[in-house]
């Protein structure tokens, strides 16, 4: 049971006060979610790559209150408008780990990529912020890596329902899914059966609009409750993570690169289709799209696109092919990058504890 695997001791004696700092990365995904069920469950089983370049450096201080108290600051900025969502995570938490209800809390944090532009900046956040919390829980009760990761990932799907991947390199896993060992909708697992050159693979993010999104992740997941088409997506989600599987553990990128682009596409389709329908692609996401796959037909080097709830392209392929992809990128892609803006990310190694002082 959730409840008694979760849950802290009202009693556990915890620090008086202190700083921790997490550094979380961001994902992508390769097999999408889009749909939940309450609260912040998945419609289907995803996986994703976890990165490197792309993360949350958050800084949690705390010191004993008689109840919660938070202020947020981001780039050294105080941010009020961000406390209703950390609120709603606190009080989505506090169940699990009742110590948070006694503490008053600075939270300080920073992104190294634009926030709420279709980078999962909600996955490193929230990843990055429930590290922290947890830390404070382990300093008290001292829970084991294993124990330590997984609840971590449990309390981040309670922040974004992908950040739970982010806890784990160089791939998670979140959802039930009969093929995939351990899986649960409650948190993701690790994946490390992985060919050589999936882990090193990398990812160049076009910024095509750094800009806040139009329409909301959350909303767009709400608007799957009632889609024609849900029940067929959901199916195809799950025969993609099998055979996404094999792809992964054989190394085989012309298939990795079919299924990758067709579970992108389907995402932005959803999207499309919904009621009321909505898009997130600007003429530009096209455009480099259409480049990309008239450079690997004429050229056949094994570029691959992907995107996230949003605008912003991903392109990805095998390390091997990193300055052919730069000196593209520089000569044919970047006039429609806003900015002339990208983000050289590849596979990372996850979370990355920065400092710990307790009082």
């Amino acid at each position: 049971m959730i409840q008694e695997v979760y849950t802290a001791e009202a009693t556990l004696s915890v620090p008086e006060s202190g700083t921790v700092a997490w550094e979380s990365p961001s994902n992508i995904a390769l097999v999408k979610y889009w749909g939940k069920k309450p609260v912040q469950l998945p419609a289907n089983a995803s996986i994703s790559f976890t990165l490197k370049n792309c993360f949350t450096a958050t800084k949690l201080s705390f010191s004993k209150a008689d109840k919660r108290s938070v202020k947020v600051y981001v780039g050294g900025q105080e941010q009020p408008s961000f406390l209703k969502k950390i609120e709603t995570f606190f009080e989505r938490i506090e169940s699990y780990c009742p110590y948070v209800n006694h503490y008053a809390f600075k939270i300080e944090t920073e992104n190294t990529f634009p926030h709420s532009s279709g980078i999962a900046s909600s996955a490193s956040g929230f990843s990055a912020l429930a590290l922290c919390v947890l830390s404070i829980e382990r300093k008290a009760a001292g829970l084991s890596d294993t124990d330590f990761y997984k609840k971590a990932s449990f309390l981040s799907r309670l922040g974004s329902g992908s950040a739970c991947r982010s806890v784990y390199a160089p791939m998670g896993v979140w959802g039930e899914h009969a093929d995939y060992k351990g899986s649960s909708n409650d948190f993701a697992v690790p994946y490390d059966d992985v060919h050589d050159i999936f882990k090193t693979y990398q990812d160049t993010i076009l910024l095509v609009d750094k800009g806040e999104k139009k329409v909301s992740s959350t909303l767009g997941h709400d608007l799957m409750n009632n889609h024609p088409f849900a029940a067929n997506r959901f199916e195809q989600a799950r025969n993609h993570m099998l055979e996404l599987q094999k792809i992964i553990k054989s190394g085989n990128i012309l298939d990795f690169n079919r299924l990758v682009e067709s579970e992108a596409l389907t995402l932005h389709s959803m999207m499309m289709t919904s009621d009321p329908y909505f898009m997130l692609f600007k003429p530009n996401t096209l455009n480099i799209i259409h480049k990309v796959w008239e450079k690997r037909e004429s050229d056949n080097i094994p570029f691959t696109i992907t995107l996230d709830a949003g605008a912003n392209v991903h392109l990805l392929y095998p390390a091997e092919y990193k300055q052919l992809a730069l000196n593209f990128i520089k000569d044919e892609l970047i006039a429609y990058c806003q900015n002339e803006q990208y983000i050289c990310d590849e596979v990372g190694n996850g979370p990355q504890l920065k400092m710990e002082h307790y009082a």
